[in-house]
């Protein structure tokens, strides 16, 4: 079923409040994250009423709905605009029925109907335990994320999400860049067209080199100073100058510490300028605090924050490396089978800066292949569901809409309409997961790693950015057969276990 992006945002402008209640708006390749200034307002319940919205998270003033790789690019685009129209208009009363009658007669999320008939009449099929309807896992579903919203708004969880909102808009920008840099290797390694491949590398390799300028500029503006600021101080990591400069006795080299010194040095210079703005007058305001935020920011950034973030990115790369080449199998297995829980708590993007971090130092990051390894547990449990609950349609239903995303490494759409709502196949899902991750962390032990160039899709979407320290060829051998074990153990985990006990499928009539 296609949707009118214009429809549905102004249909989830009007279910969180209105213009009015929109303090901010983003979205990452499946999901549109808003900032709300009173989360009362918003209707939680018409949201995931909505066939468009595949899923919610909620924390507090911070709503992420799920909606899709490709049509959130096209809904974002249009809700801004809706809320800049709804801002220059002034306040309105919203229309009456508004996103209601998107919603009647469907399953929260997943386009289902609300009965489901049986086939076969009562009284010929033989006694079985009845196995929950698409409704009532819509209503199971609602109770598990209100529980889950309860417990996680902690502050560090909340500075988790936070962080990882600085780097959400940079994924499409590192997967664009990851493709093109994977499409130049392979021209490089033929010997094909000699002429391009120079500039091929210059277009992939710009975006990196000035990566820690973006990091400033959106850690600023998320954590409540000036974007412009930030990306300045940040912009001192990766400036060739810096290596005239030595701190603690040894010279710094351009770019050393990475992201994570960009990230820190901008959240310096926000506190910085945060502490001027309060303690200067108008008149000198405008001209002492950019100098001081700038200076002070600067030269902690140059005489301890990238020594500092340095020795932590080198630390993470030879954990990561360590891990992988000593205990790959095991490290596999709990990366896979535990990644599911945080993309269900929308934390999974908080990985970002460690997988830039890999990408920054080796030109692949080895986590983000084991962690995919999640989403194919989750494809093989479905596909059991579907096999074992034939007489549930509307579950059927949701299944067929959702499993193609899942295939692409899009896991919302079977988290939330599938999995989590029965309870025992998300675990049987995470078996899988796990599976999956300890047939590619085996082969890591064995000398044959598996590395990604950029961050952003998993599943088949991941094949084309593959590669490692044998090449892309035995990259792609190992993910394929990692997805498949993955695709094989949650099937017959979630077959065999998935359920209290095997319900009786009535033979169709």
């Amino acid at each position: 079923m296609r949707h009118d992006p214009a429809l549905t945002a102004a249909t989830l402008l009007a279910l969180t409040g209105g213009p009015a209640n929109i303090t901010s708006v983003t979205h990452c390749m499946t999901r549109l994250r808003l900032g709300v200034a009173d989360p009362a307002t918003v209707d939680g319940a018409g949201l995931r009423a909505l066939p468009a919205v595949l899923g919610v998270v909620e924390d507090g003033a911070t709503w992420q709905l799920v909606l899709g790789p490709g049509i959130v690019d096209q809904v974002t685009a249009e809700f801004e605009e809706a809320v800049r129209r709804g801002r220059r208009a002034g306040p309105e009363a919203p229309e009456s029925g508004t996103g209601t009658a998107a919603g009647a007669g469907t399953v929260a999320g997943t386009g289902a109907t609300d009965s489901t008939p049986d086939p076969t009449p009562a009284d010929s099929a033989p006694p079985r335990i009845p196995t929950p309807t698409a409704t009532e896992l819509a209503v199971r579903g609602e109770r598990l994320r209100l529980g889950r919203r309860e417990r996680n708004a902690t502050p560090f969880k909340t500075a988790l999400r936070r962080v990882a909102a600085v780097f959400v808009p940079l994924i499409p920008a590192l997967i664009g860049c990851g493709i093109l840099a994977g499409i130049n290797g392979l021209l490089v390694n033929a010997g094909w067209l000699p002429g391009l491949t120079p500039a091929l590398a210059a277009i992939a390799s710009g975006f990196m080199a000035l990566i820690a300028v973006f990091v400033g500029y959106n850690a600023a503006k998320e954590f409540g100073g000036t974007p412009v600021l930030g990306g300045a101080v940040a912009a001192v990591v990766v400036y060739p100058g810096v290596a005239k400069v030595a701190a603690f006795g040894v010279q710094l080299a351009p770019g050393q510490g990475g992201v994570l010194g960009a990230l820190a040095a901008a959240l310096l210079a926000t506190r910085v300028e945060k502490w001027c703005r309060g303690r200067l007058p108008g008149a000198l305001d405008v001209l002492l605090t950019p100098t001081v935020t700038v200076l002070v920011s600067g030269l902690v950034t140059l005489y301890g924050l990238m020594y500092a973030a340095g020795a932590v990115a080198s630390a993470i790369g030879t954990s990561a490396n360590w891990l992988l080449s000593t205990t790959g199998a095991f490290a596999g297995l709990i990366l896979g089978g535990l990644f599911l829980p945080l993309v269900m708590l929308g934390l999974h993007q908080t990985l970002i800066p460690i997988h830039t971090t890999l990408i920054e130092q080796q030109g692949y990051t080895v986590l983000l292949p084991l962690l995919a390894m999640a989403g194919a547990g989750q494809v093989g449990g479905a596909l059991a569901v579907y096999v074992r609950l034939r007489h549930d349609t509307g579950l059927r239903t949701t299944i067929r809409s959702a499993l193609p995303a899942g295939l692409l490494g899009v896991g919302e759409p079977l988290i939330y309409g599938v999995s989590l709502p029965l309870g025992r196949p998300f675990v049987t899902a995470c078996v899988g997961g796990a599976a999956g991750g300890a047939f590619v962390g085996f082969f890591a032990m064995l000398g044959d790693k598996v590395g990604a160039t950029a961050i952003g899709p998993s599943g088949w979407a991941l094949f084309p950015l593959l590669t490692g320290n044998r090449g892309p060829g035995t990259a792609i051998a190992v993910y394929g057969g990692g997805l498949l074990t993955g695709y094989a153990v949650g099937f017959a985990a979630t077959y065999l276990f998935g359920f209290a006990r095997r319900p009786d499928v009535a033979k169709a009539a």
